[in-house]
């Protein structure tokens, strides 16, 4: 029975994973994390169907092992190149829960010392884990990533529509990074003048000029979104 439950949580974090996604900048990392828990937990699934079925120490070391390497890529890409928040949480459920399984599984044949060692262990893993999903699921703002994606949408030519350069730099304001506000005002600006849509580049050049204006952006991020429009020119000129 104890199988089926683990079973259902590795499901639930990899759809979650896949779902959710979508919502980051960069959905590649946590939608193959998510893919890859979504393999692994068919497989385990499939070990239930046989003759043997799967012990729960499998489960225990499959999760305590994808959960650690899920936190080691997360943490990184949550603190240092801020593409996305949300793989370092589940992956830290997925160690939490297999780590503390197992001590619990061995709480019996371990020492007085042991147990208060295992207890303060439990205890830290647990502290960190809270840490992680208000770090990365409820204040996990990413400003810079979503400017960073708006600038890959546009290079590729995707404008409009989900996770296109519209999408991403009208998400990549943050209230705690002002600096940031200019770049995707003049962004925005830029894009709807290109697209002549006169109202909406009113609004943001306006915004833009409350922010500081194109003396508030630097030269390097301007030229790259003039850049990547004068790319789209010439195929918009033949249409």
């Amino acid at each position: 029975m104890e199988n089926w439950w683990f079973l259902l949580l590795e499901f639930a974090i990899a759809l979650t994973l896949i779902f959710m996604s979508a919502r980051q900048p960069f959905p590649g990392p946590s939608k193959r994390y998510g893919n890859i828990l979504l393999v692994i937990a068919l497989m385990l699934l499939i070990g239930e169907t046989g003759p043997r079925p799967t012990s729960v120490q499998v489960h225990l070391f499959v999760l305590l092992a994808y959960g650690a390497l899920g936190l080691v890529r997360g943490v990184h890409n949550m603190l240092v190149t801020r593409d996305e928040v949300i793989v370092a949480p589940f992956a830290g459920i997925l160690f939490s829960v297999s780590a503390t399984a197992i001590m619990a599984d061995q709480w019996e044949s371990l020492t007085v010392f042991e147990e208060y060692a295992a207890f303060a262990t439990i205890v830290l893993i647990g502290g960190c884990e809270t840490w992680l999903v208000f770090r990365g699921l409820l204040i996990g703002r990413l400003p810079l990533a979503w400017s960073k994606a708006g600038l890959v949408a546009l290079e590729r030519g995707q404008v409009s529509g989900p996770h296109g350069a519209l999408e991403c730099f009208e998400k990549s304001w943050d209230l705690e990074e002002e600096h940031l506000n200019p770049m995707a005002w003049l962004a925005l600006e830029r894009i709807h003048t290109f697209l002549e849509n006169k109202s909406e580049a009113a609004y943001w050049r306006k915004r833009l000029a409350e922010s500081g204006g194109e003396e508030a952006v630097a030269e390097e991020w301007i030229e790259a979104i003039e850049s990547a429009l004068l790319k789209l020119r010439p195929s918009n000129e033949e249409e």
